[in-house]
């Protein structure tokens, strides 16, 4: 198995280098370069988003997957499109939870994948996705539109995994961490008044899911998420008996919001993966080790 993977110099994209490379797999990282490669991955220089530059560093390499870890918007799908068009016969995506953004709703069910209908998501290249302000401000819109663009026009099988929430002890987003420091310090952490639920996963099992899917034939979206859900209250709860330690919590008085606590749903329905023969963990298996990590 020869497999190229776009991005992945840290966090749970290494984990898939390494754990596809210890698998036996042949692998191969394309990224800025600003952080080294596993021992034993071929690494190869290049800006994604200039296309005569992944021409000329791909050069004449085939594979067997390739597994997009940083595609935000249709236009760096385009590209990818047609840089790959010849080199693989499966192009799998890293999507995330926040396609839904604009569905969800408060005591609203599980979201599924069809709940996005990517026939129907307007795909427009013209809009300014190369302003870093405009991509972070229609984060989940460019998701929408860069599964829409590979899904109706790539000449190749793909398949998007959208991602939970991740949460573990080598998070570089700082979220657990954060939430571990307030509550042991006993600082209050900042809720809506009716926090809803969502779903999460842990580092490890999100990159053990992207292996197991860049060698599975399915296509399309697929959910990925570990069984149960927590709104924020759930999760400060679960943080403080890890602690021993009562979590305080407000409604929003004076201090900006938890990042999971969210007015509308973001749980997943995972029935899809585990159809095509995917099992996830309980949360309640890792969730206590992940807040011990993150005290470090």
């Amino acid at each position: 198995m020869d497999v190229c993977v776009i991005g992945g110099s840290r966090y749970f994209g290494r984990r898939l280098i390494e754990d596809l490379r210890d698998a036996g797999a042949t692998v191969t990282v394309v990224n800025r370069g600003s952080t080294p490669a596993p021992r034993g991955v071929t690494h190869l220089r290049a800006d994604r988003d200039d296309e005569s530059a992944l021409h000329a560093a791909l050069a004449d390499r085939r594979f067997d997957a390739v597994v997009d870890q940083v595609c935000y918007t249709p236009v760096q799908a385009a590209v990818a499109a047609r840089v790959f068009a010849d080199r693989t016969p499966r192009y799998l995506l890293t999507s995330t939870v926040e396609v839904y953004a604009h569905l969800g709703r408060p005591g609203g069910p599980p979201l599924a994948e069809e709940t996005v209908d990517l026939s129907a998501q307007p795909v427009d290249l013209r809009l300014p996705w190369t302003d870093p302000a405009f991509q972070e401000a229609h984060y989940g819109e460019g998701k929408r539109q860069a599964e829409a663009l590979l899904t109706r026009q790539a000449p190749f099988d793909v398949a998007t995994v959208r991602t939970a929430h991740v949460l573990g002890g080598a998070d570089f987003t700082g979220r657990l961490a954060h939430h571990v420091e307030r509550i042991e310090r006993g600082l209050p952490v900042a809720v809506h008044p009716a926090p809803q639920s969502a779903s999460f996963i842990h580092e490890t099992e999100i990159a053990r899911f992207l292996g197991w899917a860049a060698t599975a034939d399915f296509t399309g979206a697929v959910n990925a998420a570990s069984h149960g859900t927590l709104d924020v209250r759930e999760l400060c709860a679960a943080i403080g008996r890890e602690l021993g330690t009562e979590p305080v919590l407000t409604e929003g008085a004076g201090e900006p919001l938890s990042p999971f606590s969210f007015d509308r749903c973001y749980a997943m329905d995972t029935g899809r993966a585990a159809r095509l023969g995917f099992r996830f963990s309980p949360i309640t298996d890792w969730l206590p080790q992940a807040v011990k990590e993150a005290r470090r």
